[in-house]
């Protein structure tokens, strides 16, 4: 499949025309309206400072059911200390800056994704967690929220466990909320332990076009 170089004009080719990698588009820019088009087409920017914007959109699909983490029983002990303070959505550019600190050396949290993230937040579609200790944040982990779907963006750890921590409260959060899915985009063993699976990209996108 040839990979779309995208213009001024506000659209996306459609997702299903993907490279087998995932890759879909080159070029365009991260303003609100481009990337809540993104997300609500299964789409997002990943990319590193030397590149142009790339869009992806991989098949199968790593998502996490918030009803159906996994919290093994040392978390459950760890939790059942409360070591930490949780808050929600009260310091979420220092967790986006403390990801790009803490994950410098990839590239790909270029300043211009935390500011347009940053940017997603102020107009209440940004959401983030904050595990806190002494008032330090500790753990946390950010994302976009749009509808009943969360698109999780990265999460961390300065405390072993506190991202686990992040995402268990998370899910705890968005399962008031009524949120349906939780979009983890790429699959690793540390989310699949967790609860996440693989699913199909025309599934997913079902999911969230019917709850967007």
């Amino acid at each position: 499949m040839p990979v779309f170089l995208l213009n001024e004009s506000l659209i996306f080719p459609n997702p299903e025309l993907s490279e087998d990698n995932g890759l879909l588009a080159v070029g365009g820019d991260l303003s609100l309206e481009r990337l809540l088009l993104a997300y609500k087409n299964g789409i997002f920017p990943w990319y590193s400072e030397e590149d142009p914007i790339l869009w992806w959109s991989p098949d199968p699909r790593c998502v996490l059911f918030p009803d159906k983490i996994h919290i093994s029983r040392s978390l459950k002990r760890l939790l059942n200390k409360n070591i930490y303070r949780v808050t929600f959505n009260q310091r979420f550019e220092e967790v986006i800056n403390t990801c790009a600190e803490l994950r410098k050396n990839e590239t790909w949290l270029t300043n211009e994704m935390i500011d347009a993230y940053i940017n997603l937040f102020d107009k209440d579609y940004g959401m983030s967690v904050e595990v806190l200790e002494d008032n330090m944040i500790v753990g946390g982990l950010y994302g976009v929220r749009l509808g009943k779907c969360f698109f999780a963006e990265s999460m961390f750890s300065i405390k072993s466990n506190t991202s686990k921590i992040a995402m268990v409260k998370m899910c705890e959060k968005l399962i008031e909320e009524n949120v349906v899915i939780i979009d983890c985009q790429v699959s690793s063993p540390h989310l699949h332990r967790m609860g996440a699976q693989n699913i199909s990209r025309n599934v997913f996108l079902d999911i969230i076009r019917r709850n967007i």
